[in-house]
């Protein structure tokens, strides 16, 4: 009798690019280079080659459909580019919404992270298919402060600190169902954990890496460019 490998679930990325890149003086960010590849072109290659994806969209300004799509014609998992809304939660709502195909798992990422690897995406797939929900985190380094009014309050034990990055990966119907509730109770939320959180799920936390920065700031620019040679190096 012939045995066949167990079909893995499908996995889908929702690539969020619809800020404003305010804090970046009015560059887009995403479509800055870094080592010479616009930095949402490089992210997507990233999903594009990992195993562990299945189907990519891409979410972002109206102004920047055309010039993305044409960047990325030619990833081959990106079924379309889609354009966001107001805020992170009804951008990441119009990602899901334009899937060509249901999946079983959805993996949230930021546009903003060129420097993910596919190691960290497997393993938060991974943990997520067991779990239902996972992100990739780093322990905070830097002694952290509760404060108001420039004052300090309190100074939290840095050994329960993590800094959580993407892809936040989910089961489909449990992101849609805490980004729903989101939307609707008004919740200004930064990430999708959050949302799955309010809740009350718990998400398991994967192993993040120091190099998969967020890239907000002109100096976040300098920082990405100095990982990508120190890598050529190493």
């Amino acid at each position: 009798m012939k045995l066949f490998a167990k079909k893995q679930p499908r996995c889908c990325a929702v690539i969020v690019a619809a800020g404003s890149a305010s804090r970046m003086g009015g560059i887009d960010k995403v479509m800055v280079p870094i080592g010479g590849v616009p930095m949402i072109l490089r992210t997507a290659q990233v999903f594009d080659a990992c195993d562990a994806i299945d189907e990519i969209i891409i979410v972002t300004r109206k102004d920047l459909l055309e010039p993305i799509n044409d960047l990325c014609r030619d990833c081959a998992k990106l079924s379309a580019v889609v354009c966001g809304g107001e805020t992170r939660t009804d951008s990441v709502m119009a990602g899901l919404t334009a899937l060509a195909e249901r999946c079983q798992l959805v993996a949230v990422h930021d546009g903003a992270r060129p420097l993910v690897t596919a190691q960290i995406i497997r393993d938060t797939v991974e943990r997520a298919r067991k779990t239902y929900a996972a992100a990739p985190a780093v322990a905070v380094k830097d002694t952290i402060k509760i404060a108001d009014d420039g004052k300090i309050l309190s100074t939290p034990d840095r050994s329960h600190l993590f800094a959580v990055q993407t892809p936040q990966v989910f089961d489909y119907d449990l992101l849609c169902a805490a980004l729903t509730a989101a939307r609707q109770n008004k919740l200004p939320l930064t990430d999708e954990c959050a949302a799955v959180e309010q809740l009350g799920k718990t998400v398991y936390l994967t192993e993040g890496s120091y190099e998969n920065i967020k890239v907000t700031t002109p100096v976040d620019l300098a920082v990405a460019e100095a990982i990508l040679q120190w890598r050529k190096q190493a």
